[in-house]
């Protein structure tokens, strides 16, 4: 099943529903984290992906769940995988097992 509307990127999400709302620089978020500020502006910027010890720490951080960052991360990594030629290509080779 292919969309035609990328979803909304995990560092979109991550700017403009957590940090702008609540008034935090990378710099705090990074801090909160215990992680350098690079790292923060490589995950605003979606230069970095979201991690399973990534997703733990921001929803330590913003008291939700780490279920919540993955997801965001996983309909972005199909999106991409389906709505790429090359990758589709690659993907539509494979063949159901006749058991």
């Amino acid at each position: 099943m292919r969309s035609e509307r990328k979803p909304v990127s995990v560092g979109e999400i991550l700017v403009e529903e957590f940090l702008k709302p609540m008034a935090l620089t990378q710099t705090c978020l990074a801090q909160a984290m215990g992680v350098p500020r690079k790292l923060v502006n490589e995950l605003c910027n979606n230069r970095r992906r979201i991690t399973v010890d990534i997703a733990l720490m921001l929803s330590r951080v913003f008291e939700n769940s780490a279920e919540f960052w993955l997801n965001l991360q996983r309909h972005n990594d199909l999106w991409d995988a389906l709505n790429s030629p090359e990758r589709r290509a690659r993907i539509e080779r494979a063949k159901a097992l006749r058991l």
